[in-house]
């Protein structure tokens, strides 16, 4: 059966036939079905199909994670990438998430480095919600100060070491908000859903059009996961050098 264990709650897409023996599985103590995504909001059709409840707290890399699997999206394939932040952030770096979510990223690097701040900002007030109590769940409060609203608006300019952009959809339209977030040199983690021909050429070649005579130095293109039919979720690591 195809779901994945998010917490205690197993969420599935199709439909069963006895839920009472989704209980044999280890770990499982509640299950839910998400249907179609409608609204504005998105969110999609929830149908509890064992236990009450949907709200939950995923345990991950020694890292706490509370959220509501029928309002927050968790993507099991991001695990690595969401390792790999926590060991890739430097001792007393400032650090700027653009789209925080629940923290994510956030979280890892504040539990497993050593940054000095990290600004996590996020538009969706749920997200933010989660984002905050994650904070203190995960005791990183004199790290983390999450901010509600628009990176546009609200990010801080010229403070980062390093900016988070792990968010896939409209991501390249922030990149310019990356460039003046970030010090005069920095890091940008810029994340894009591509194409399989186009996978290490253009996120790369957005983020230097973006940086609009900056030096830029390609660190690092990776494949997060497999996105859809012929589309990756690419990460790409780049060094920015503004003089």
């Amino acid at each position: 059966m195809k779901g994945k264990l998010i917490g205690d709650i197993l969420v599935l897409k199709q439909p069963v036939d006895n839920p009472q023996e989704l209980l044999n599985i280890p770990g499982v103590n509640r299950a839910v079905r998400l249907g179609r995504i409608k609204g504005l909001k998105r969110e999609p059709e929830v149908e509890i199909l064992l236990g009450e409840g949907t709200e939950t707290i995923h345990r991950e890399n020694h890292c706490l994670y509370k959220l509501d699997v029928a309002r927050i999206m968790w993507s099991k394939g991001n695990t690595t990438e969401r390792k790999r932040m926590g060991q890739i952030v430097r001792p007393g770096e400032t650090v700027v998430d653009l789209f925080a979510g629940i923290g994510y990223f956030t979280i890892p690097m504040a539990v497993h480095g050593q940054p000095e701040k990290i600004y996590a900002v996020e538009i969706n007030p749920v997200a933010h919600g989660y984002l905050k109590e994650n904070v203190h769940l995960n005791q990183v409060q004199d790290v983390v100060e999450p901010i509600l609203g628009n990176c546009r608006e609200v990010a801080p300019r010229n403070i980062a070491d390093r900016v988070l952009m792990g968010y896939i959809g409209n991501t390249e339209e922030y990149l310019d908000v990356a460039m003046e977030v970030i010090k005069n040199k920095g890091i940008i983690h810029y994340h894009e859903s591509v194409p399989d021909k186009l996978k290490y050429i253009r996120p790369a070649e957005r983020i230097k059009e973006a940086a609009n005579g900056f030096e830029v130095e390609i660190l690092n293109q990776r494949i997060v996961k497999k996105y859809s039919p012929g589309v990756y979720h690419m990460v790409v690591d780049a060094q920015v050098y503004k003089k």
